[in-house]
């Protein structure tokens, strides 16, 4: 019986390795999350809290760059550009175990919400990161 359990659990981590990686967290954010909007998005001062935020919370897994370390994906990705902020803010708060991604319900909303303030102005993969 365990052996057949071990070998169930083998066969479903990488469809769930492949969901996570895929996008597929999106599909579980709830509507009324995935159209809330960033009360500080472009507010120059939030930026730079965000920025400090960004730097102590998430760079171990994400790197200063914000590509992604380690396996981790990087935040400059078409699907993180795209997400709603809503979206990131709701993936912040719970985290994406599938991933290795806490959730970092911890933090206030106010300093998430700088955060995705943050990832907001970083360019695209490809571009060179402001100084």
């Amino acid at each position: 019986m365990n052996r057949y359990l071990a070998l169930l659990l083998i066969a479903l981590c990488p469809t769930a390795l492949l969901a996570a990686a895929t996008g597929a967290w999106l599909r579980r954010v709830p509507d009324e999350d995935h159209h809330r909007h960033d009360p500080y998005l472009g507010q120059s001062a939030a930026i730079a809290s965000g920025r400090q935020l960004f730097q102590h919370n998430c760079t171990p897994c994400h790197g200063f760059d914000a590509m992604g370390r380690y396996g981790r994906p990087s935040l400059r990705s078409l699907r993180i550009r795209h997400a709603t902020d809503g979206d990131l803010a709701w993936m912040l708060q719970h985290g994406d175990p599938f991933k290795g991604m806490p959730p970092w319900s911890s933090l206030p909303e106010q300093q998430r919400w700088q955060i995705i303030a943050y990832l907001r102005t970083l360019p695209p993969i490809g571009k060179p990161m402001p100084r």
